[in-house]
This record gives structure tokens, C-alpha cells and sequence, in this order.
């Protein structure tokens, strides 16, 4: 067995107003959207930390560690082309230096370490995992083993991202294991969720329960 660390890429935009959370924006503003995805980009930076036996790296558009609070992290670069394109950059680098990688979004704050968990195990005995989102797309994806245009040309941001997705990756001969659910926040609909969840003590995000604290949405 390969006993090196594997790879965690949390792939993030930096939060500036206008420039991310889009649609979560035009509900409760710009400044509140860029506010709580710096929130949401530090719960899941931390949470990912506490992974055993992984290499955490920040997968960005931008290599100002400045725009995401950090003073020290290894940033990799996205690069060009949709966001399959971008994955696939990030997960080749990866696969170079490690013999898994994990790619998680910056949307999920409160994502459990047993989901994390469950998907370095399944890449013990499995090519390729996905995380479910309940949107119809995935909030992680892992992979063993990377083919030139795995991910390109993907139905991205449609309730068909994950099924189009693992069918792309059985074509390619890759196997493929599904492990738990769980929920990203894009829009009003994920964010009443996230502050249900909050509410319930079934979820553990502090930096984002603060965020939404100190911005009293109602």
C-alpha cells in the first residue's frame, strides 16, 4: 500500500462582493454573499484539516493568501477552462505527488469528518468516489486514477452533474463508490437549510453560525 499522505484540494474563489455566491446574492446582497463565503471557505478549511493522513492544499483562481485569511497554505492554481477542466488540472497535479485526491467545494461548512472519512476509505478498494449533493450534483469527488478528458464537457450546476458524472466515469473503466449525502449552499433555499441545521445542533460550523449572527438576516 502507498503510504504517502494524500491530496485535499477545497477548490474556492476568493470572497469579494460580486464575485462569488451569486445567486445567494441577489436574495441578501453582495457584501452579506462575500461575508459568508469567507465564513463557509474557513469552516471547511478547518474541517478538512482534522482528515488524517491527507495534505490539505487551497485550489484557487487566486494565489493571494490574503484574500482568504491565511498566512500560510499551499495554493494551487485552478487554471483555465470550465470548472471540469479546472478539476482535472488540480487533480493531475495531484495524482503526481500522492496516490489519491479528494476535491471538495468551499460551499459545504459543517461537512462531517466521517463523510471525508468514508470517501478516503472507499478510494482503498474503489478508482473513483462521489459525494451526493442533494441538488443533484456532488460535494466531493475523489479519485485514484486520472484519464486525459475525464471531467471535461460535464453538465455542470444541473440536477444531472452527478448522474452524467459517475456515467463518465464508469465509460472510462474507473469504479466507482457513492458514499453519504449531504448538502451544499448556493442559494436562499441551501442557506434556510444550513440555518435549520444550525438551529438543530446537527451541524457544526462556528465561523459561518457567527457570520450569520453578526449579519442579522432575519
Amino acid at each position: 500500500m502507498d503510504e504517502r499522505a494524500g491530496i485535499i484540494a477545497v477548490f474556492a474563489k476568493p470572497p469579494r462582493p460580486g464575485e462569488v455566491k451569486t445567486r445567494l446574492a441577489a436574495t441578501i446582497g453582495g457584501n452579506a454573499a462575500a461575508a459568508l463565503a469567507r465564513a463557509f471557505f474557513d469552516d471547511v478549511w478547518e474541517g478538512v484539516g482534522r482528515l488524517p493522513g491527507a495534505r490539505r492544499v487551497l485550489a484557487s483562481t487566486s494565489p493571494n493568501l490574503e484574500d482568504f485569511g491565511l498566512g500560510d497554505a499551499e495554493v494551487w492554481l485552478q487554471g483555465e477552462g470550465d470548472l471540469g477542466a479546472r478539476m482535472e488540472q488540480i487533480a493531475r497535479r495531484a495524482l503526481e505527488v500522492a496516490p489519491w485526491v479528494l476535491a471538495v467545494g468551499a460551499d459545504s461548512p459543517g461537512l462531517p469528518l466521517a463523510a471525508l472519512e468514508s470517501a478516503k476509505a472507499a478510494l482503498l478498494r474503489s478508482d473513483a468516489v462521489l459525494g451526493p449533493a442533494s441538488d443533484g450534483g456532488y460535494y466531493l469527488l475523489g479519485l485514484r486514477r486520472l484519464e486525459p478528458g475525464l471531467l471535461i464537457e460535464l453538465p455542470w450546476s444541473t440536477p444531472a452533474t452527478l448522474s452524467a458524472t459517475a456515467a463518465r466515469l464508469i465509460e472510462r473503466g474507473l469504479s466507482v463508490t457513492t458514499i453519504e449525502e449531504w448538502f451544499d449552499v448556493d442559494d436562499a433555499q441551501g442557506l434556510a437549510r444550513l440555518r435549520a441545521e444550525l438551529a438543530r445542533g446537527t451541524l457544526c460550523a462556528p465561523r459561518t453560525a457567527a457570520a450569520l449572527a453578526s449579519l442579522k438576516l432575519g
